[in-house]
């Protein structure tokens, strides 16, 4: 079966990257082919430069999107190293993409680079692919607002906690994906029990506060009304690494252990300390109204 690759990082799948996805999907539907994706484990500027910048999503959450969004089958996912780093632009082309994956036709945006020192380009791609007999198509940039869909631009979005505005660049909202940890069960004792996920290192923070956010659970695809805290609760602890902590409204089930994706909305207000918990709760419960009439809204 031919192979259709979409190549990039696709860092946060937003609609610049859903261009050539669903460019690709579309493409391998109609000749009875694979859409794939070919992108890497580490973002290359890391190795290149050594500045690796935060993340909208990891791997892992970025094939998901794939899938889930714009109909990618399979997600090829290459280690970014050294070797890789040096492999010149058509060697690439060649080895890998033609011979060890069975491209027939490759998708790439109009100003992807890649090979040793980024020589290749979408010229030289497209180039040699029609020059090999293989198909290329190169999508031009996509802008919103006169402002052209980036990666970096949302990043500013996501980091002022602008998730409307990071949605509409996004095409979906901004996404967090983790696996549920216990915490100290303070939440539930004001009855708003909450689902706890740990920020990895690598993924960009968004500014912290509460959120209107949505959950979709592990093996569901319903998603669930939700109020999403980002921070280091400095009302009740101390030295706290940044979590998200989600309270889904009306759900009594326990999620230890399990994998959740939270979907930021809509920003409520900022992170602050309390007098109490007394304080706190009143705040939490002020909150949970906000949220729930701002999912009414959506809806």
């Amino acid at each position: 079966m031919d192979r259709h690759i979409a190549l990039g990082f696709f860092d946060g799948v937003h609609l610049g990257h859903g261009a050539l996805l669903s460019l690709t999907a579309q493409a391998a539907r109609e000749s009875g082919g694979k859409a794939c994706a070919l992108t890497f484990d580490a973002h290359p500027e890391g190795l290149i430069s050594g500045y690796r910048p935060p993340l909208l999503t990891g791997v892992t959450d970025r094939s998901d999107l794939m899938r889930r969004l714009h109909g990618i089958e399979e997600i090829i996912i290459l280690p970014f190293d050294e070797t890789l780093m040096r492999m010149p632009w058509d060697v690439f082309l060649r080895d890998v993409l033609e011979e060890r994956f069975g491209a027939a036709h490759i998708v790439a945006g109009h100003d992807f680079h890649f090979g040793y020192r980024g020589l290749g380009n979408a010229d030289n791609l497209r180039a040699e692919a029609e020059k090999r007999g293989l198909r290329c198509d190169i999508v031009p940039e996509v802008r919103l607002d006169g402002i052209t869909v980036s990666s970096t631009y949302i990043r500013g979005l996501v980091a002022q906690g602008d998730m409307e505005r990071a949605e509409r660049f996004l095409g979906h909202p901004h996404t967090l994906y983790g696996r549920v940890r216990s915490g100290q069960r303070l939440g539930g004792g004001m009855g708003f029990p909450t689902a706890n996920i740990p920020l990895r290192g690598d993924v960009a923070v968004p500014a912290k506060g509460v959120y209107v956010s949505r959950v979709c659970l592990e093996g569901e695809d319903a998603v669930r009304a939700s109020m999403t805290n980002i921070g280091v609760r400095p009302t009740v602890a101390h030295d706290s690494p940044v979590t998200a902590e989600t309270h889904i409204f009306d759900f009594e089930e326990s999620l230890y252990d399990k994998t959740v994706r939270v979907e930021l909305l809509a920003f409520l207000r900022p992170e602050r300390a309390f007098a109490g918990t007394e304080e706190l709760y009143a705040q939490i419960r002020a909150d949970a109204e906000t949220a729930r009439a701002a999912h009414s809204k959506r809806i």
